[in-house]
């Protein structure tokens, strides 16, 4: 069975991403790409690496025909998504990759995004899309939302750490290194070469990241009991791929088995030896997230260093593995791509 898909948004890195994982996918077609933008041009045109694919020219969404399309991919910038997705066709499977349904309280939202959400009927039947740990629940959904790449990244460090008990949840550091282009395509002064090149920043210090709205949500959830994190960004010269660092205190042996455990069974999370630590060339261009742990010189304490790609594992190849279980594929499905070195 061939599944018809659309992409909106596909003139964005995260729709380009999907494009290419999709190529390779045996069961899905791609039978329309929406980026009003670029509307009436080929993809070749926005995207020439992917023009030996043969794929629709790029439309409005108001173009697209629905009828015969068993699921849709939303890659819209933030705000913009929910109000496209209100619109759609309530028998449509969705994955969104904007922030739009990640958060369940609707009050939460407002404070974290700036304004009230416009579709409460969508969020309230939404999944968060973080796919080992809401399977189940995504497998029957219509609506899925994906996860930040931050969150993402942080959550494969400390999920199973908050649900086993083997840390201090109120000593957790999280420090988090990612690729620019976890900030979108769109024009952005401080994202130029001559402004980014040959440095690192901190951005969003002091809590005010976005993406801390998942770690409360999401741990708070876990422990049974409120959960705040510290957590600090940097934006590296690097287009892809997210480092996080996590300080947690706990025995590290404990720490190491209880992460070794929760991803025994799972096909894209890769948990290394004690005491190695995972690289973001090691998983560039991939679906896979590598863990490391190691124990600090102050007894005691332990360090968790997880590695994704943001624009892959952290965004579109989430979806797709999570559009996979929609759509009753084996999840895996072409998705087990290795990753691109050097």
């Amino acid at each position: 069975m061939t599944h018809k898909i659309a992409i909106l948004g596909a003139s964005g890195y995260t729709g380009a991403e999907l494009v290419r994982l999709i190529a390779t996918h045996p069961t899905m077609e791609i039978a329309a790409l929406a980026a009003n933008s670029k509307a009436g041009q080929p993809m070749a045109a926005v995207f020439p690496h992917l023009r030996h694919l043969k794929l629709p020219d790029l439309v409005k969404i108001e173009e697209i025909d629905f009828d015969g399309i068993d699921l849709c991919f939303c890659a819209l910038p933030h705000a913009t998504s929910q109000a496209v997705i209100k619109a759609l066709p309530k028998t449509l499977k969705i994955v969104d990759l904007s922030a739009d349904f990640r958060l369940r309280d609707p009050e939460v939202y407002a404070k974290w995004y700036g304004g009230q959400h416009d579709a409460l009927e969508c969020q309230a039947e939404a999944v968060y899309g973080l796919t080992e740990f809401y399977r189940e629940e995504i497998r029957g959904a219509r609506l899925v939302a994906g996860t930040g790449c931050n969150a993402a990244t942080g959550q494969y460090a400390l999920r199973p750490l908050i649900a086993d008990g083997v840390i201090d949840l109120d000593d957790i550091i999280i420090d988090l290194k990612t690729g620019v282009s976890g900030a979108g395509r769109s024009l952005k002064e401080n994202l130029l070469h001559a402004e980014l090149s040959e440095g690192a920043h901190a951005y969003a210090v002091g809590g005010t990241h976005r993406h801390l709205a998942e770690f409360d949500q999401e741990f708070s959830a876990i422990a049974g009991r409120p959960v705040k994190v510290q957590f600090t960004p940097h934006l590296l010269p690097a287009n892809r791929g997210i480092l996080g660092t996590v300080y947690v205190k706990g025995d590290p042996e404990a720490v190491h088995a209880s992460l070794a455990c929760a991803y025994a069974n799972e096909p894209f999370v890769e948990m290394l030896p004690f005491g190695q630590h995972p690289s973001t060339r090691h998983i560039r261009g991939s679906n896979f997230c590598h863990v490391g742990v190691t124990g600090d010189r102050i007894p005691g304490r332990a360090i968790v260093i997880a590695a994704l790609d943001n624009l892959t594992k952290g965004s579109s190849g989430q979806a797709l593995q999570n559009a996979n279980l929609m759509l009753g594929e084996e999840e895996t499905t072409g998705l087990m791509l290795a990753p691109v070195f050097p």
